[in-house]
């Protein structure tokens, strides 16, 4: 898996990609959303084998969870906005994505499984075929050690880098449709 730190930025750069212009709320739970297909390492505690459908990388990595989470947070914390208006969908679509996201960045690791990207059609786990993403270990405690170094120096290059260019990118465009707008050509 990426760490929690590159999932969250990825989430806030899909975000930003996206234009969203929205609260601290917004942020939070976008971060959240990336983060919480981990959650399902608790199945190791339960005795749930981590090949298993509902184990690690299993069926919270799936594309049916990220809708299904991108649904219940639009549903209950955005509940203003109806599913179907423009609004209502731009958060379905970036809860979504920043879900979604956790299963693609793992799919870039070099470690684990796989990702069941499929499930319920599918439990067939899968890798991209390019996989420079160093593995961050499931415990905070091994996280800090040498290996902690280069699993940030990878996620740095392979996600960080493309995150804060999207987030670079997206606020020049804003600034020079703002000045557009504006008149002001400075």
């Amino acid at each position: 898996m990426a760490s929690a730190f590159s999932h969250a930025i990825t989430a806030y750069a899909i975000g930003r990609g996206m234009s969203m212009r929205e609260s601290l709320k917004f942020w939070l739970l976008g971060i959240t959303c990336a983060v919480l297909p981990d959650a399902d390492v608790i199945g190791f505690r339960l005795g749930i084998p981590y090949g298993h459908p509902f184990g690690h990388r299993g069926f919270t990595h799936s594309f049916l969870f990220a809708l299904l989470l991108a649904l219940f947070v639009v549903k209950v914390f955005c509940g203003q906005h109806n599913f179907f208006s423009r609004e209502g969908l731009l958060l379905l679509v970036y809860f979504f994505l920043a879900t979604a996201s956790h299963g693609i960045l793992d799919a870039l690791t070099n470690g684990g499984l796989g990702v069941e990207f499929f499930y319920p059609f599918s439990t067939h786990r899968y890798f991209f075929p390019f996989r420079p993403v160093q593995v961050s270990p499931l415990d905070a405690g091994s996280f800090f050690s040498r290996r902690g170094i280069a699993i940030l120096k990878s996620e740095f290059i392979w996600i960080w880098i493309p995150s804060l260019a999207v987030i670079l990118f997206s606020f020049l465009v804003r600034r020079k449709k703002r000045e557009g707008l504006s008149g002001n050509t400075n």
